[in-house]
């Protein structure tokens, strides 16, 4: 299983816009993904609510993690995404 580890950039953590930017580059990373705080259960990232519901705060780090093959350049260009906290989604995403 691939993982990364990275803290939430959004001052606001992971809460409506930022969730959205990131749910959407979850979905287009074509491989499953999960996401959950440092100490807590994993849920798909590619669900709106589910990643709402995990309530991360800015700073707070998070765990993002998939079985599939592959999934390593998806898992670093999510990473990337939380950690910059970017307002938009990159094209390379």
């Amino acid at each position: 299983m691939a993982e990364r580890r990275v803290n939430v950039g959004w001052a606001e953590g992971l809460h409506a816009r930022p969730a959205s930017i990131f749910v959407r580059a979850a979905t287009a990373s074509g491989v499953p993904v999960t996401i959950a705080k440092a100490d807590g259960n994993p849920v798909n990232a590619a669900s709106m609510l589910a990643v709402l519901g995990l309530g991360a705060q800015g700073g707070e780090e998070i765990v993002l993690a998939s079985e599939a093959d592959n999934s390593e350049a998806a898992l670093d260009r999510l990473a990337k995404l939380v950690a910059e906290g970017l307002e938009e989604l990159p094209e390379t995403v």
